[in-house]
């Protein structure tokens, strides 16, 4: 008896054992080699510019880099993904300023198109922007907003850096070395070994490995069926769709709201904006997108919203005394300590000290922030 039933459930798993080996067997199957992956079709560029495939140790490069990008298979998936979201945006960019449109591989190679991604170095966003470059060319970050992760901002302030190390390098190879290890830097490296050919130059190991990388990302996207990355339109993820709306706000007002205006949830607001930091606009003017279709009405909705919470929120602004701290304070007016540290935009390791002020919310607020 027991061999028979284990016969019959041999019988009934075998079919679907076999249906998931022929699956995998045919996906191994359109797998290019490695070896084949490497075989490159001549002449390749980089907006524009040749690579001198002829030079060995540039050749070798280039395998390596293409090696450890295709090692990594999952994350090449997730390029070619994300690819169909973001780069209609920077394609559209690049080409209005009329720069190469081989740059929205620096994004790829950059952050793998992730707008909250941070380097240990405090690099941020899509393009990886530092602070101080960042707020040189123009994006906002301060505690409320860091407009290195929106797409639009971020690859704008990119595109000024971009035209700005051309002409200053008149290369863009060279201009996208020097977006990676700065431009003094570059500058000192080109006046002291006597040559301004990027692949010529001794550089950091990460600075010659740049643009063989955003090579390989190159060939990769351009033909991922090629190297056996093969993407159903529909398993791609979608496009931004989205509307528009510009908010000016006398004081500090919930995201929240925003969401309930635009019909949709906190979570979708900030997936949209990413560069909202918390969950309040600051004072001020603030232009947001939310869900495509919802700008209709929105503004009435909002300004409705925004009366009514002014109205029932039961803000108060208390003076901190001597011998109080924040886990006492929240104590006594009975809000969760993580609410007070959000609505004041406090550190809990930092101390607060007697004569600032905080802003409190009773009870009557929270229960209204919850049934919105």
């Amino acid at each position: 008896m027991i061999r028979t039933a284990l016969t019959i459930c041999l019988l009934v798993l075998m079919p679907a054992a076999f249906t998931a080996v022929r699956a995998e067997t045919f996906e191994a199957a359109n797998i290019p080699s490695l070896v084949a992956s490497l075989r490159f079709e001549e002449p390749l560029y980089f907006c524009g510019e040749k690579v001198p495939l002829d030079f060995p140790e540039v050749r070798e490069r280039l395998e390596k880099e293409m090696l450890l990008t295709l090692h990594d298979r999952p994350q090449v998936i997730l390029w070619i993904k994300r690819a169909n979201r973001y780069f209609p945006i920077i394609e559209s960019m690049l080409a209005e300023e009329g720069l190469p449109d081989d740059l929205k591989y620096i994004a790829v190679i950059e952050s793998a198109l992730r707008p909250h991604v941070g380097s240990p170095k405090g690099a941020i966003g899509f393009w990886q922007f530092m602070q101080g470059t960042g707020r040189l060319y123009g994006l906002t970050i301060d505690t409320n907003l860091d407009e290195r992760r929106n797409i639009f901002k971020s690859t704008r302030a990119a595109i000024e850096y971009f035209k700005q190390l051309n002409e200053h390098f008149g290369s863009w190879t060279l201009a996208a070395a020097a977006f990676n290890m700065g431009e003094e830097g570059l500058k000192s490296e080109i006046l002291l070994q006597k040559t301004e050919n990027y692949y010529q130059l001794y550089l950091s190991l990460e600075t010659r490995r740049y643009v063989p990388r955003a090579v390989s990302a190159k060939l990769i996207l351009t033909n991922p069926s090629a190297y056996g990355f093969i993407l159903k339109p529909e398993e791609l993820y979608s496009q931004l769709t989205f509307d528009r709306v510009t908010l000016q706000c006398d004081q500090t007002i919930p995201i929240q709201l925003v969401a309930a205006a635009a019909d949709t949830y906190f979570k979708r607001i900030k997936e949209l904006n990413p560069e909202l930091r918390g969950y309040f606009l600051n004072e001020g003017q603030h232009t947001l997108l939310i869900p495509p279709g919802r700008a209709s009405q929105f503004h009435e909705r909002y300004d409705r919203l925004v009366d009514t919470w002014l109205e029932d929120s039961g803000k108060m602004v208390y003076e901190i005394q001597p011998g109080d701290n924040l886990s006492v304070i929240a104590a006594r007016f009975n809000v969760p300590l993580p609410a007070l540290l959000i609505w004041n935009g406090l550190n809990p390791h930092k101390p607060i000290h007697p004569g600032d002020m905080l802003v409190i919310y009773t009870d009557k607020a929270l229960e209204e922030s919850d049934e919105r």
